[in-house]
């Protein structure tokens, strides 16, 4: 879970993030964006939120996104034709593609152990199964509806 009130912005979960997927340091290829807002002086990861009803999955042509028996949203890198369908369908934008290596990027929790959050080092990133999940969705969605309003009304 995300918990975007922690986050110090030290990115650190972009650089394990992309050594974990491709043994280098670049941020990216990493399935994590920190994304600052300057005006509200916060700093949020973003990243797949494991949709219980994927829109990523539903338009996927040839079935290369898929909900494992967890529910943990993946992509069959084999089956990937890069039409690029499912990052045009999320509508967090936590699916990119990677030109470099013609792949989707997102965020698979790295198989249940999740570097990211195992290396933030102030918390923001916490991998645990929740009794709520969709409550704790609709608070993060609450924070960051209100880090828009804040970063909409100093305009």
């Amino acid at each position: 879970m995300i918990k975007p009130e922690k986050c110090v912005g030290c990115r650190t979960c972009e650089i394990i993030c992309s050594w974990n997927r491709g043994k280098n340091f670049n941020p990216r290829n990493s399935a994590v964006s920190v994304i600052e807002y300057e005006e509200a002086i916060i700093s949020v990861p973003m990243m797949c939120l494991q949709c219980e009803d994927a829109c990523c999955v539903k338009v996927c042509p040839v079935g290369a996104m898929y909900q494992d028996e967890c529910g943990t949203v993946k992509n069959d890198a084999g089956k990937c034709i890069g039409c690029k369908l499912c990052v045009n369908a999320c509508p967090m934008g936590n699916v990119s593609f990677n030109q470099a290596s013609r792949k989707i990027v997102k965020c698979d929790l790295c198989d249940g152990d999740p570097g990211c959050a195992k290396y933030c080092p102030a918390g923001c990133l916490v991998y645990t199964e929740e009794e709520d999940g969709l409550g704790r969705k609709k608070a993060i969605a609450l924070t960051l509806k209100n880090v828009f309003g804040a970063e909409e009304a100093a305009k």
